[in-house]
């Protein structure tokens, strides 16, 4: 009995005559994992100028980007089975580039003082007075291999958790870097930004 993959009948790899190019299906092709930017929409508070375009630039790399579900066990007699639960999203954290002529440091720190701002020890009067108004929304967009826009994940009231400079090293050959980790409530995966 003969093979009956896919490769083995359907791609004509038959190259034996040496001249012969290999069919290889690009149906098969996916997402490059550094085709991406991303976007950030700061609060109305945050004046540092063009906020977004410093950290889309600075920005080098995502994770954290995810939905769970929690299981109820529920026991009966001899039996155990699952029902879905509370839903959750996973804590996100953004690698940035501690870029000169932008100053994505400063940015950062002042994302973060929408939070708590360390200099006075208080939280922003924007948290205080009008819950909710310190969370912001984020877009990463997916670009295809010929860098056109293909997917867009929103990221909806997300606001900074922790800002973390990386470590300084005279013995290390690379740009400094910061990482700050996010908190957001929801999170939609969309083909087009305005389809709902």
């Amino acid at each position: 009995m003969g093979l009956t993959g896919y490769y083995a009948n359907n791609l004509n790899r038959d190259i034996t005559d040496g001249n012969t190019m290999p069919v290889i299906s690009q149906d098969i092709d996916s997402i490059r994992a550094y085709q991406w930017e991303i976007t950030f929409h700061p609060p109305q508070e945050v004046e540092i100028g063009s906020f977004s375009k410093p950290l889309t630039l600075a920005a080098k790399q995502v994770n954290g980007i995810g939905l769970q579900v929690e299981d109820i066990p529920v026991h009966r007699v001899n039996d155990q089975v699952y029902y879905p639960g509370k839903p959750s999203t996973e804590e996100m954290t953004v690698t940035f580039d501690n870029l000169v002529k932008t100053k994505a440091n400063v940015g950062l720190f002042k994302f973060f003082q929408t939070i708590w701002d360390p200099t006075t020890g208080e939280f922003t009067s924007s948290f205080l007075q009008t819950p909710g108004r310190f969370k912001t929304n984020i877009e990463l967009v997916q670009l295809s291999s010929d860098m056109q826009p293909y997917n867009y994940i929103q990221l909806i009231g997300a606001w900074p958790k922790s800002l973390t400079a990386a470590e300084y090293n005279y013995s290390q050959n690379e740009f400094h870097t910061l990482e700050m980790k996010l908190r957001y409530d929801f999170i939609i995966h969309r083909e087009d930004i305005s389809t709902p």
